[in-house]
C-alpha cells in the first residue's frame, strides 16, 4: 500500500435518523411518517469487492454471500450479486468513490486507511474464521539468545507488509509503546544501529515462518491464528515467545459512501442475522465467516482506537 493512503481524516460513522411527524391541531391527531428517498429501479446489482491475485478462489468463497444479500434486497430493485476481485488497495478505493464497489471486508488498519481514501464507512464486525478479534505474537528462535523485547535491539524483526493489522500495526505499536525504536530495512542484510530495531517486509506468513526456521533473521511477528494453530507445532516449538499485543477486531465491514440508508438497513440486519438461518449459514462457511455483529463499544470508540494506534506508526521509517 503506497504510504499516501495513510491520510489520517476524522470519519463520521452516526447514521442519521429522522422521523417526520406531521403538525396537528387538537383536531387532526399528528400521523407519523416513515421517510424513504430510495427510487426502486429494476435490474440492480449488489458489488462486494475484494482484493486478491486469485480472483477464482475469491470469487467462490464470496459469491454466495453476495447472492444472499441480492435477494434480500428484492424489493429495492436488487436482480443480483456480484463479486469484483482487484489487484491492489488503489483499485479499490477508486471502485468505492465511484460507487462500482458497494461492500468491502478488510482487517481494521487497512480497513480505515481505505475508509480515509474513499468516504467509505466502517459499519460491522465480521467473524472471519470464527474469530471475532485477534493480537499479533512477536517471537523469536530459542538459539537467538533473545529472551525479551530489549534484546530485539540491534536486531531485525520479519513482518508481513505495511498495511498489515497483525503483520505490522499491532506489532509496531506495541514495540513503540515499549521504548523501542522501529526503522524499516529494505533487506534482511541491511545493518541495523545498536539503539534501534530493524524490520524488514516478507509479504506472507509462511516467508516470515521460512525466513525465521532458515537464520535470515532471528526474530519475526504473526497473528495468534497462525502460530497457535496453522503453524506447524514442531516450528513453535523452537520460538520463545516474546510478546502477544492487544487484540483488535479480526476483520470489519465496509459500505461506499452514498449507498442508501435504506439499503444499508437492510444489509446490516441481514447480515446479523445471517447466522440464523440455514442457507444463511452455508453462505457465512463459504465465506470463512461465523457471523457478523455490531461493534461491542460502539463504531466510533472502536475506530478511535485504531486512531490512537495509527498515531503512534505513522511516522515510522517504512523500507
Amino acid at each position: 500500500m503506497p504510504k499516501a493512503l495513510n491520510l489520517i481524516l476524522v470519519i463520521s460513522l452516526a447514521m442519521a435518523m429522522t422521523t417526520a411527524c406531521a403538525g396537528a391541531s387538537s383536531s387532526e391527531p399528528a400521523t407519523e411518517q416513515a421517510e424513504s428517498s430510495y427510487e426502486v429501479t429494476p435490474g440492480r446489482t449488489l458489488v462486494i469487492g475484494e482484493i486478491s491475485d486469485d480472483p477464482g478462489e475469491v470469487i467462490e468463497g464470496a459469491q454466495p454471500l453476495a447472492d444472499y444479500l441480492a435477494a434480500a434486497l428484492a424489493d429495492y430493485g436488487y436482480t443480483g450479486g456480484q463479486v469484483r476481485v482487484v489487484a491492489n488497495t488503489d483499485e479499490m478505493v477508486q471502485l468505492l468513490k465511484t460507487g462500482e464497489v458497494d461492500i468491502y471486508f478488510d482487517s481494521t488498519y487497512p480497513a480505515t486507511l481505505i475508509s480515509d481514501a474513499s468516504g467509505a464507512q466502517i459499519v460491522l464486525r465480521r467473524w472471519r474464521f470464527g474469530v471475532e478479534e485477534y493480537q499479533s505474537v512477536i517471537f523469536a528462535t530459542k538459539e537467538s539468545g533473545i529472551t525479551s523485547l530489549e534484546d530485539l535491539r540491534g536486531k531485525i524483526v520479519a513482518m508481513d507488509a505495511p498495511y498489515s493489522t497483525s503483520g505490522f500495526m499491532l506489532p509496531a505499536v506495541h514495540l513503540t509503546q515499549n521504548g523501542l525504536s522501529l526503522v524499516g530495512k529494505a533487506t534482511y542484510n541491511d545493518p541495523v544501529g545498536s539503539d534501534e530495531v530493524g524490520f524488514v517486509f516478507s509479504y506472507d506468513d509462511e516467508n516470515t515462518l521460512q525466513w525465521i526456521l532458515s537464520g535470515l533473521v532471528q526474530a519475526g511477528v504473526t497473528d495468534d491464528y497462525n502460530f497457535d494453530v496453522a503453524f506447524p507445532k514442531e516450528a513453535t516449538e523452537q520460538f520463545v515467545v516474546l510478546a502477544r499485543t492487544g487484540y483488535t477486531p479480526r476483520q470489519v465491514m465496509l459500505v461506499r459512501a452514498g449507498l442508501p440508508r435504506d439499503v444499508l438497513n437492510v444489509i446490516k440486519q441481514t447480515l446479523i442475522g445471517m447466522d440464523e438461518t440455514e442457507a444463511g449459514q452455508a453462505a457465512l462457511e463459504k465465506f470463512q465467516t461465523s457471523q457478523f455483529d455490531e461493534f461491542p463499544e460502539g463504531i466510533e470508540a472502536a475506530t478511535a482506537t485504531m486512531r490512537e494506534m495509527m498515531d503512534l506508526v505513522q511516522d515510522i521509517p517504512l523500507p
